[in-house]
């Protein structure tokens, strides 16, 4: 039976990266929020960013991506959920949605030091690469910093952990 993987971490951690790579790995359908919001939403960006205005679109797609990846599943093919997780509440919550649908999930909990995941993410700004959708400005990646919540144990226990540390 085919799985969802729910693929999380911190910014820069290279959930992305990693997202994409193993979605190649399984023949699995990779679906990213930031794909997502950029395609939807980008243009009607808020100047200055607006929270809340995000967060609102944020759920919309969420709730896409879910009925999206329910099909996908059903036609027996692996789905990797890129969409940040960065709350236990949300991670949950789609555990949840796949259980009640008989559907096996899988985390992956990618990882690396704080100092290379601000280096990345501040340098795709300037690379804008295959994994840039939008700026984060310094400020953008601080308030971010506050709002991972990191794994707990029982998570950890059958998740996959990839650090992405290059030392």
């Amino acid at each position: 039976m085919s799985k969802i993987h729910i693929v999380f971490g911190p910014q820069g951690a290279g959930k992305s990266t990693y997202a994409k790579k193993f979605s190649e790995e399984v023949n699995g359908v990779h679906l990213s929020i930031d794909d997502w919001m950029w395609k939807l939403y980008g243009e009607d960006l808020p100047k200055p960013m607006n929270f809340k205005w995000i967060m609102e679109r944020v759920g919309r797609c969420e709730k896409q991506i879910w009925a999206t990846s329910e099909k996908i599943s059903s036609c027996g093919c692996e789905v990797i959920l890129d969409l940040g997780f960065t709350k236990l509440a949300k991670r949950e919550l789609f555990k949840t949605l796949a259980k009640d649908q008989n559907i096996p999930t899988q985390l992956h909990y990618v990882k690396a030091p704080h100092s290379i995941r601000r280096k990345r993410v501040l340098d795709r700004n300037i690379e804008k690469g295959e994994t840039f959708s939008f700026e984060v400005t310094p400020g953008m990646f601080d308030f971010m910093e506050t709002e991972f919540e990191s794994p707990t144990e029982k998570e950890l226990v059958k998740a996959v952990i990839i650090d992405t540390n290059p030392d």
